[in-house]
C-alpha cells in the first residue's frame, strides 16, 4: 500500500511538471570551474538542549534523528537533515546565579563546569552533553565549542552579562590566563568524560555586537580586537603546551559589515579581517598563530534585507576576504525584527514562508560570500523564528513535546545531500534562446540554483523556487548528455519533507512547483 501511494504521488508530481509552463531556463553545471569546498552544515544547542537533553529518551532520539540522521525510511525518504557539525555552548554560570544573574528566563541561562572554589563539576551541562553523544552516534564528527561570556568568577561585574559596562571585555585584567586555562580544561574534560573532541573553539561570541555593550537578556561579553588577539595568543600557547590540536577561531562577528568595515561600532571592533590577517596590524595580527586558521567566522544577522543588500554586502565581504586570502564560515543566523518580508522574528513559523526566506540566505551566503560552512542559530526554540524545531515544555521543564518545521527540512535540502568535502561548482544559466543570462543562477524572487560534487563522485543541485508560480528548468552537467537525477522536494504539501518525488533526465525540460525547494542527486 505504501509503495502504491508513493508511485501515485510521484505520478502527480510529474504531471505537474509537464502541464503548461513558464519560459524555460537552462542551468549548466560547469564541472571544470570549481569554487569553494563545503566543510559542513550545522546548528547550536543553545539554550534548549540543557532541558531537552534530560527529557524521556524517546523524545531525545526523535530530535536527534531529525537533526543528525543520514538514514532513509523504507520509501527512500530521509529521516533527518544530516547536520555534520554541532555547536556546543560552554556556559558561564548564570544558571547557578538564578535571578541574580539579571537574565529573567531560565531558558537563557547556562551552567558552568567551573565552581567558585576553582574545582570542576563534570555533572554540569548534562542535557547538552547528552546531545553531543547523540550527535556522535549518528555520525557527526565535528564539534565547535563557543562561549558567550567568560565564567562569572572571572568577569569584572561578577555577571555573565555586560550590565553596567562599556564596550571592552568583561574580563578582569588579571584573569586572562585563568580564562585560557579554563578553556583548555573544558576541551580536555569533555574529551575525558564524554569522548567528544572539540575540533574548534571560539573564545568570544559577537564581541562587536552593540547589544553586548549595555547588558542583555542572555550571556554576552563585548571585546575589542586587541583584547581578542591577546586572548587568542594566550590560548594558542596554552593549547600548544598541552598538545591540544583544537583550532581557535575568530571572531563570531555579529554583522558582516563589522568584518570588513564598521557598523554601529568603531575601529576598535570593526575592520576585523584586516585587523587579524593583515601583517602590518602589529597589535592584532593572528596570521602567524599556529592554532588559528586563516578563517573568519561571522553571523549574517541584519544583512538579509533589502534584497540589494543581501547580495551587495556579501560581495563586499568576499572582496575583502579574497584580498587577504581568508576563508569564511557563516556560523549563526535566525530571523530578526528587520526581516519584515516574513513578519519579523516573532512567532514560530512551521511553513515554507520562513523556510524559503532562509533558503535564499543560504544560497547567497554560499554563492556570493563563498561560505565554506553554514550554521543556523539554535536547533530548538520557543515561539520565535529562531529554532529549526519548536519545543513546548511542561511547567517543570522535565518533559514536553516538539514540532518540526519546513525550515528544518529546507536546510536539509543542503545539509543532507551536500556532504563534508563537497566542491561547489559554477552554474551558468541560459534563456530559451540559448543566450547566457548574467547571474542567472540567482533570481531572488524566482529560481536560485547551486551545484556541488561530493567526494563519492555524485553531483548535487539545489534549486529554490521563490515564485508563486511553477517554473520550467533543465539541468546540464559538463559534456554529459544523459545524467539521471533523483529529485527530493520540500514544500507546504503534507509530508513533502525531502520527499523523493521523481527521477528525471538531464537536459530535459522539467518543472519545479511554486514555493518549493528541490535537491537533485545524480544516480
Amino acid at each position: 500500500m505504501k509503495m502504491r501511494l508513493l508511485v501515485t504521488s510521484i505520478g502527480i508530481w510529474l504531471m505537474n511538471m509537464t502541464a503548461g509552463a513558464q519560459p524555460a531556463i537552462s542551468f549548466q553545471i560547469e564541472t571544470s570551474k570549481p569554487c569553494q569546498v563545503i566543510e559542513h552544515f550545522g546548528a547550536s544547542d543553545a539554550w534548549s538542549m540543557q532541558f531537552i537533553g534530560l527529557w524521556p529518551q524517546e523524545k531525545q532520539d526523535q530530535v536527534a534523528d531529525w537533526l543528525f540522521s543520514t538514514e532513509n525510511d523504507e520509501n527512500g525518504q530521509p529521516k533527518g537533515i544530516g547536520l555534520s557539525l554541532w555547536r556546543f555552548n560552554i556556559g558561564a554560570g548564570s544558571a547557578e546565579q538564578g535571578s541574580a544573574s539579571g537574565i529573567s528566563s531560565p531558558w537563557r541561562r547556562a551552567e558552568c563546569f567551573l565552581q567558585a572554589d576553582g574545582t570542576y563539576d563534570w555533572t554540569k551541562q548534562q542535557g547538552q552533553r547528552n546531545f553531543l553523544r547523540l550527535a556522535k552516534e549518528r555520525g557527526v564528527d565535528k564539534f565547535l565549542a563557543f562561549l558567550n561570556s567568560p565564567p562569572v568568577f572571572y568577569t569584572q561585574n561578577g555577571l555573565a552579562t555586560n550590565t553596567g559596562r562599556g564596550g571592552t571585555a568583561n574580563l578582569k585584567p588579571d584573569c586572562y590566563e585563568n580564562y585560557v586555562h579554563f578553556l583548555a580544561d573544558v576541551v580536555q574534560g569533555v574529551k575525558e568524560h564524554d569522548d567528544i573532541k572539540f575540533s574548534y573553539i571560539c573564545p568570544f561570541n559577537e564581541p562587536d555586537g552593540h547589544w553586548n555593550w549595555t547588558g542583555s537578556s542572555q550571556e554576552g561579553c563585548p571585546a575589542t580586537n586587541r583584547e581578542i588577539a591577546h586572548t587568542v595568543r594566550l590560548l594558542n600557547k596554552e593549547f600548544t603546551d598541552r598538545k591540544i590540536d583544537t583550532e581557535v577561531l575568530v571572531n563570531e562577528s555579529s554583522d558582516y559589515r563589522c568584518m570588513f568595515s564598521t557598523h554601529m561600532t568603531d575601529w576598535q571592533r570593526g575592520y576585523q579581517i584586516q585587523s587579524f590577517f593583515r601583517p602590518d596590524s602589529v597589535n592584532t595580527y593572528l596570521g602567524d598563530v599556529s592554532k588559528t586558521p586563516r578563517l573568519m567566522v561571522g553571523h549574517s544577522y541584519w544583512t538579509n534585507t533589502p534584497l540589494s543588500a543581501l547580495r551587495h554586502i556579501r560581495s563586499q565581504l568576499r572582496d575583502t576576504l579574497d584580498k587577504y586570502k581568508v576563508d569564511f564560515w557563516q556560523t549563526e543566523v535566525c530571523i530578526m525584527s528587520n526581516d519584515e518580508e516574513i513578519g519579523g522574528g516573532g512567532g514560530f513559523d512551521p511553513t515554507m514562508k520562513t523556510a524559503l526566506y532562509v533558503a535564499r540566505m543560504i544560497h547567497h551566503d554560499i554563492v556570493y560570500a563563498g561560505a565554506k560552512s553554514w550554521q543556523w542559530w539554535r536547533a530548538i526554540g520557543e515561539d520565535y523564528k529562531d529554532g529549526l524545531i519548536r519545543e513546548l515544555a511542561d511547567d517543570d521543564f522535565r518533559n514536553g513535546r516538539v514540532e518540526d518545521s519546513k525550515l528544518m527540512w529546507v536546510l536539509g535540502n543542503y545539509s543532507r545531500f551536500i556532504r563534508p568535502g563537497a566542491v561547489r561548482l559554477t552554474v551558468s544559466a541560459f534563456d530559451n534562446t540559448g543566450k547566457l543570462v548574467p547571474e542567472g543562477d540567482t533570481d531572488q524572487k524566482g529560481l536560485m540554483c547551486s551545484a556541488y560534487k561530493n567526494t563519492d563522485g555524485k553531483y548535487v543541485v539545489v534549486l529554490i523556487n521563490y515564485a508563486n508560480e511553477d517554473k520550467e528548468y533543465s539541468i546540464g552537467k559538463g559534456n554529459a548528455k544523459k545524467t539521471e537525477w533523483q529529485v527530493y522536494s520540500t514544500s507546504d504539501r503534507e509530508g513533502e519533507n525531502l520527499k523523493p518525488v521523481a527521477k528525471i533526465k538531464g537536459r530535459k525540460v522539467n518543472r519545479i512547483p511554486a514555493r518549493s525547494v528541490i535537491t537533485l542527486l545524480s544516480e
